[in-house]
């Protein structure tokens, strides 16, 4: 049994809708078994799937292809997670939060907002 990679990472949620799992993949940010997916590429029990999604890898492995969603439970056991542990917060950037009503940077201040990003401004 088999099912479509881009319906399956949709049904176990890895992703919130399935236009979004097609894209992903259109996109180049799914792999099974190593190898770029097409929306259609069929996934089989044992097949290694990696997806990225919110600014991280999910690396798993196909224990049940799911052609319907599912509850987050029964999601769960459909896959097997391989991934590595997300960055601890304090790890992670925030980003800029400007006053209310201080309107857009000046010329200036978006340099220097780009100086701290590490960004080069030219």
């Amino acid at each position: 049994m088999s099912a479509r990679v881009d319906a399956w990472i949709w049904a176990v949620r890895l992703t919130k809708t399935r236009s979004q799992a097609a894209a992903a993949c259109r996109a180049g940010h799914v792999r099974v078994n190593g190898e770029r997916a097409k929306p259609a590429q069929p996934v089989k029990p044992g097949d290694e799937v990696r997806v990225h999604v919110a600014g991280r890898e999910r690396i798993v492995e196909v224990r049940e292809p799911l052609t319907k969603r599912v509850g987050p439970p029964v999601a769960a056991e459909a896959y097997v997670d391989n991934s590595p542990p997300p960055p601890p917060r304090e790890h992670v950037a925030l980003a800029a939060v400007r006053d209310r009503g201080a309107g857009r940077p000046t010329k200036r201040e978006r340099r220097e907002l780009d100086e701290l990003r590490g960004r080069d401004s030219r």
